[in-house]
């Protein structure tokens, strides 16, 4: 195991930002962690980096504990926050230079490792710009190549793609999917579809604890006790079809959909158990009649549903 949290507590005077959480990491895992504003993502980061002491319980990194030893811990970490912090003033080269300077590489490693970041992170056209005269997408692949340029085994991000326009976000996962190959990753981030396309796992947290945790498929799965079907008819009085369809044993609503009807299609949304599947007996009901059956499909539950779900407010 990468990284074991037991009863991770952190308070700001009264508040509770972290609530008793326990998280393991493995090695070589892209972990997303999720969560509405506030939730306490942030400061569970800080807190694993090292920048925060936790208020109670543990934080291993490999053997290392934070309290004993956060400089080893801090050694094996690359961190990027929100806001990567550069020199605007500088040059790419000169700012990639400084920071291999700090983290102690000779001259032979120094060059071979900006060589091989300006690659990963596609800096190779920007070298010798200005810093300020990057786009926020470029910035951040500037912040992605400080955070690895001593080659850390575990990689922190937070909100890496956060304000940046929907190419820049496509180019920055596919860059943390490639550093995924070699390294432990993990990312906050509020972009559901992004945590889903580049995380091989997911942890939600709502006010300082975990809701949920487990692979984005499995998450889909659990607690499914409904399902939700779109039918779509043709020549099928809307009343008609409501009262047919409401009869079929186990649906528990129909529901005329307007804004989707026209004059020869009515759109219907059925409510019904999930355990059996419902399917074959609406297509039986329906096939019993002259209707014609345009479209006939199962909503799939998303991790935005799961989000929203086990984030809203009671």
């Amino acid at each position: 195991m990468m990284i074991q949290v037991e009863q991770l507590t952190k308070y700001y005077d009264d508040l509770c930002a972290v609530d008793h959480i326990d998280l393991t990491v493995k090695r070589g895992e892209i972990l997303g962690l999720l969560g509405p504003n506030g939730a306490g993502k942030t400061t569970t980061l800080r807190m694993l980096t090292g920048y925060f002491l936790p208020t109670s319980g543990t934080i291993r990194v490999k053997e290392h504990s934070v309290h004993e030893r956060p400089k080893q811990i801090k050694q094996l970490m690359g961190y990027l926050p929100e806001s990567a912090p550069l020199y605007h003033g500088m040059f790419v080269y000169d700012y990639l230079n400084y920071v291999a300077n700090i983290r102690g590489l000779d001259r032979t490693q120094k060059e071979a490792r900006i060589h091989h970041l300006a690659k990963l992170c596609g800096l190779e056209h920007i070298m010798h710009r200005a810093i300020s005269e990057l786009s926020k997408g470029l910035k951040q692949r500037v912040g992605l190549a400080h955070a690895m340029m001593s080659d850390p085994e575990i990689l922190v991000l937070d909100e890496p793609t956060s304000g940046l326009d929907p190419n820049q976000i496509v180019e920055i996962r596919d860059i943390i999917r490639e550093i995924g190959r070699e390294k432990t990753v993990i990312l906050s981030t509020h972009i559901l579809p992004e945590a889903e396309a580049a995380c091989d796992r997911v942890v939600i947290i709502n006010k300082g604890r975990i809701v949920a945790d487990g692979p984005t498929e499995l998450l889909k799965q659990s607690g499914r006790s409904e399902t939700t079907l779109f039918v779509s008819l043709k020549n099928a009085p809307a009343e008609t079809a409501v009262a047919l369809l409401s009869e079929i044993d186990g649906v528990q609503s129909v529901q005329e959909q307007s804004e989707a009807s026209t004059e020869t299609l009515t759109a219907l949304k059925l409510t019904c158990p999930s355990d059996p599947d419902p399917r074959e007996l609406v297509y039986n009901a329906i096939k019993k009649t002259d209707w014609v059956l345009m479209e006939f499909r199962q909503e799939s539950k998303t991790l935005e549903t799961i989000f929203q779900e086990l984030t809203k407010e009671n």
